[in-house]
C-alpha cells in the first residue's frame, strides 16, 4: 500500500463533482456566480455542431406519431396500469406540469425545453409520477429518435389525451427544442426545504399581489397554489384569491382559468390512497437501483388505487376518462362538505351522494367511490367571478369546450415566442395577441439611402445606439418575447418606461419615423439601422471604419397587435449596460446586470465587451458619467478596460453605491464609477475577459467581438433569419 494513504481511503476525489458540498461557491458563497450566462453550454448539447432540430422536424411522420399515442392512451402497462384503462389523465397532467412553470414576469419556467426530465423539476412534489409518464413515453421517444423533442413529446401527448378523451383541441406546434443540463440557476423561491408554508414569498400572506417576484407559485415545489387551502388550511375565498394572482403570473385572465381549472379537472383523478411517509425517494435522490423512477410505496402496490401522489384521494366526476360537462355536474349538483383522504389531506366530499353518480373504482368496476373536491376547485363556486364564469360556461357547453381548448392552447404554446417558430400541419392560421403578432415588414427599401439619411439627420451617435439598445433590450430568450422587431418602443406601455427615457425617445423617433416613410422601411428596421450608423460613427472616431452588419425585414407592430398589460412584465427596472436601475433593490446591480445578460441570451465575454464598448461611447442612461473610463468619449475604444485594470489608479466607495478611481500618487479623483463597473475587475472571470481587451493588441479584437455582440442583441427576435 502506498504510504501516502492511509488504510481505507479512496484515492479518488469525490463529492466535488457532484454536489455543492466541495463546490467554490460554498467556499466563497458571496462571490459573483457568472453559471447563469453558460446555463446550456453546446458542451452538453449531444448531437454535434451540424444538429438542427427543425430540420429534423421535417423528417417526422406527424401522423404515425399521433397515433402512436392515440394507442398509448389505451394500452395499459402491467408496471404501470393505467387508471379505468386509460392514460388520458395521466398525460394531461404530465403536459400540465410541464407547461405550468411558466411565470410572466421573466419568461421561465415552461415546457419549451423539456425541463422536467431534470432536477429540481422532476422531482418537486408537485410532479410526483411525471417520471411515471415520461417513462411510459419513452417507447414511443425511442422510436421516433431524435425526429421528435421531448419537450415537444410530453405536450403532444397531453393534447392528444384531451382529443381521445373527446375535446376538439384548437392546434399543436412543434419547435420546442430540448435541453440537457439542469437550469439550476433558475430563481424558484429562497426556501431550502418542499412545501414550506408560503408567508416568506409574501409581505402580507393574505394579500396575494404581495408575492415575490418574480414567482408565480404559492410554495415551493407547487406548480400552483396548495390544493388544500392557504398553508394547507381551507378556505375556498383565500385560496381563490390566491388562484386568480398565480394564474394572472401566468398570463392568464379569469376566464382562462376557470376554464383551465374545470378543463384540467375533467379527466383523470387525484391519489391519496395510503401514507407519503411509505413513499420512496423523489427521482433525483433515489439510489441507482431504482433507476431514476421515484416516489414508489415502499409499503404496498404503489399502482392502481393505491398510489399516493397529491395526497388528495378520487376523481372528480363520474366519467374520468370523458371531455364532458361532469365536472361543473358534481362541483354545482351538490352540496360539499369538508373531509379529510386517507392520506390525511383536506378535500371535500359531496353530501348524499347519489350512487350512479360516483366514479367507478381504478381497477374494479363494480365498486363505486366517492369523489372529490379540492380548495381550488371550491373556489369557482364561492368566488362570485369564477362562479358567474362557470355558469357561462354550464349554459354553453360548446363555449366551454372552445374557451378550454383555446386556454389550454396558450398554456402550452405561451414560452414558444412568436408563431414564426411554429412548425407542423395543426399550427392554428389564426393570430392570438399573446403571440405578439408582427406584420411582415419591407426588404426592397435602399438601406443604403436610408443609413446616409440617418446620418445626415442631426442625432447624436448616443441619441441613435440608445434607441436601438433600448429597443431590442427587451428581447427575453426564456420565453422569445420582446427585442427591435415590431417597433413596440413606440407604442404603450413602452414609450413611457422610465429606462427609455421617454422625452429623448418622442425627439428621436420624431426624426426616425419621417425617414422611414420616406423610404419604406419599416420604423423597427430604422431604428436599429440607427443604432449600426452610431457604432460606425464611434468606430471611425476611434480611428477604424468598419461596415456593422444588418437584416432588413422587421415590421412594426400596431397597439391592436400588442397586448399592453402583457408588456408591463417586460418592462426593465434595470440596465448595468446602461448603468441605471429604477431604485435600490435588494439584489445587488451586478447581480441584476447577469440576469438581463442572460434573458438576452448574452454570454460572459459578450456581456463584457458590450458594457466596456457603451460605456466608451457614454450611453449611460440621463449621460451619468460613471463609468466612463476615458477621455475620447463616443469613441469606440477600449479605454475602459485599459483604465479599469490600470495600477496607476485606485478605487474608493463614497456612497450609493458609488466610487471614485483616484490617481495612486495624487489622490486627484479621475472617474466616477457605479458597482457594476467596477465587478469587471473585482471577479476573477470577469477581470480575465476585461485584460484581454486592455492589452495593448486588444483593439482589433475588441471590435470585432463588440459588433458581433451587438448584432446578435439586434437580431435576437430575428426567428426569421436563423
Amino acid at each position: 500500500m502506498d504510504g501516502n494513504h492511509s488504510a481505507g481511503k479512496c484515492p479518488v476525489m469525490h463529492g466535488g463533482q457532484t454536489s455543492n458540498k466541495n463546490s467554490v461557491t460554498s467556499w466563497w458563497p458571496n462571490a459573483l456566480n457568472l453559471d447563469i450566462l453558460h446555463q446550456h453550454d453546446t458542451k452538453t448539447q449531444p448531437f454535434g455542431a451540424t444538429y438542427n432540430y427543425r430540420e429534423e422536424l421535417k423528417k417526422l411522420d406527424v401522423e404515425a406519431l399521433k397515433q402512436d399515442l392515440r394507442d398509448l392512451m389505451k394500452n395499459s402497462q402491467e408496471w404501470w396500469p393505467a387508471d379505468w384503462g386509460s392514460y388520458v389523465g395521466m398525460f394531461a397532467r404530465v403536459a400540465w406540469h410541464a407547461a405550468g412553470s411558466y411565470r410572466l414576469a421573466d419568461g421561465r419556467g415552461g415546457a419549451g425545453t423539456g425541463n422536467q426530465r431534470f432536477a429540481p423539476l422532476n422531482s418537486w412534489p408537485d410532479n410526483v409520477n411525471t417520471d411515471k409518464g415520461r417513462r411510459l413515453l419513452w417507447p414511443i421517444k425511442k422510436k421516433y429518435g431524435n425526429k421528435v423533442s421531448w419537450a415537444d413529446l410530453m405536450i403532444l401527448s397531453g393534447t392528444i389525451a384531451y382529443e381521445v378523451a373527446g375535446l376538439k383541441t384548437f392546434g399543436f406546434a412543434f419547435g420546442r427544442e430540448d435541453i440537457w443540463h439542469p437550469e439550476k440557476d433558475i430563481y424558484w423561491g429562497a426556501e431550502r426545504e418542499w412545501l414550506a408554508p408560503s408567508d416568506n414569498r409574501y409581505e402580507d400572506v393574505t394579500k396575494p399581489d404581495t408575492m415575490e417576484n418574480p414567482l408565480a407559485a404559492v410554495q415551493m415545489g407547487l406548480i400552483y397554489v396548495n390544493p388544500e387551502g392557504v398553508n394547507g388550511k381551507p378556505d375556498p375565498m383565500a385560496t381563490a384569491a390566491q388562484v386568480r394572482e398565480t394564474f394572472a403570473r401566468m398570463a392568464m385572465n379569469d376566464e382562462e382559468t376557470a376554464a383551465l381549472t374545470a378543463g384540467g379537472h375533467t379527466i383523470g383523478k387525484s391519489h391519496g390512497n395510503g401514507s407519503a411517509a411509505n413513499l420512496s425517494a423523489d427521482p433525483e435522490a433515489a439510489d441507482v437501483e431504482y433507476q431514476g423512477i421515484g416516489w414508489l410505496n415502499t409499503k404496498g402496490r404503489s399502482i392502481g388505487r393505491d398510489q399516493v401522489v397529491s395526497g388528495i384521494e378520487g376523481a372528480w366526476t363520474k366519467n374520468p376518462t370523458q371531455w364532458d360537462m361532469g365536472y361543473f355536474d358534481m362541483l354545482f349538483g351538490y352540496e360539499w362538505e369538508l373531509t379529510k383522504s386517507p392520506a390525511g389531506a383536506w378535500q371535500y366530499k359531496p353530501v348524499d351522494i347519489k350512487e350512479e353518480d360516483m366514479p367507478v373504482d381504478v381497477e374494479d368496476p363494480s365498486i363505486r367511490c366517492m369523489p372529490m373536491m379540492t380548495d381550488a376547485d371550491m373556489a369557482m363556486k364561492v368566488d362570485p367571478i369564477y362562479n358567474a364564469i362557470c355558469h357561462k360556461f354550464m349554459a354553453d357547453p360548446e363555449y366551454f369546450s372552445e374557451t378550454f381548448a383555446r386556454a389550454w392552447f396558450k398554456l402550452t404554446h405561451r414560452d414558444m415566442g412568436p408563431k414564426a417558430r411554429y412548425i407542423g400541419p395543426d399550427v392554428p392560421a389564426e393570430d392570438l395577441i399573446w403571440q405578439d403578432p408582427i406584420p411582415a415588414g419591407a426588404t426592397g427599401y435602399d438601406v443604403a439611402g436610408l443609413k446616409t439619411a440617418i446620418a445626415a439627420s442631426g442625432l447624436s451617435l448616443t441619441d441613435m445606439v440608445n434607441t436601438a439598445w433600448d429597443s431590442a433590450r427587451t428581447y427575453r430568450g426564456s420565453d422569445m418575447r420582446g427585442g427591435a422587431n415590431g417597433a413596440r418602443i413606440r407604442l404603450a406601455p413602452q414609450k413611457d418606461w422610465a429606462g427609455n427615457e421617454p422625452e429623448r425617445l418622442a425627439r428621436v423617433l420624431s426624426v426616425l419615423e419621417p425617414l422611414a416613410a420616406q423610404f419604406g422601411a419599416s420604423v423597427a428596421d430604422t431604428i436599429v439601422l440607427a443604432g449600426n450608423v452610431g457604432i460606425e460613427q464611434a468606430a471611425k472616431a476611434a480611428g477604424h471604419d468598419i461596415d456593422v452588419p444588418f437584416a432588413p425585414g422587421r415590421g412594426d407592430a400596431t397597439d391592436e397587435q400588442t397586448d399592453a398589460d402583457s408588456f408591463d412584465a417586460l418592462e426593465p427596472i434595470h440596465d448595468g449596460f446602461r448603468n441605471w436601475q429604477k431604485r435600490d433593490y435588494v439584489v445587488s446591480a451586478e447581480e441584476m446586470l447577469l440576469d438581463r445578460a442572460q434573458l438576452m441570451g448574452l454570454t460572459a465575454h459578450e456581456m463584457t465587451v458590450l458594457l466596456g464598448g457603451m460605456r466608451a461611447m457614454g450611453t449611460n442612461h440621463g449621460g451619468t458619467k460613471h463609468g466612463v473610463f476615458t477621455d475620447r468619449e463616443g469613441a469606440l475604444t477600449t479605454d475602459f478596460f485599459v483604465n479599469l485594470t490600470d495600477m496607476a489608479n485606485t478605487w474608493h466607495p463614497v456612497g450609493d453605491g458609488i466610487y471614485e478611481i483616484r490617481d495612486r500618487k495624487t489622490g486627484a479623483v479621475k472617474w466616477t464609477a457605479s458597482r457594476v463597473d467596477l465587478v469587471f475587475g473585482s471577479n476573477s472571470i470577469l477581470r480575465a475577459y476585461a485584460e484581454i481587451y486592455a492589452q495593448d493588441d486588444g483593439q482589433d479584437a475588441f471590435l470585432k467581438a463588440f459588433v458581433d455582440a451587438w448584432t446578435k442583441v439586434m437580431n435576437a427576435d430575428r426567428f426569421d433569419l436563423a
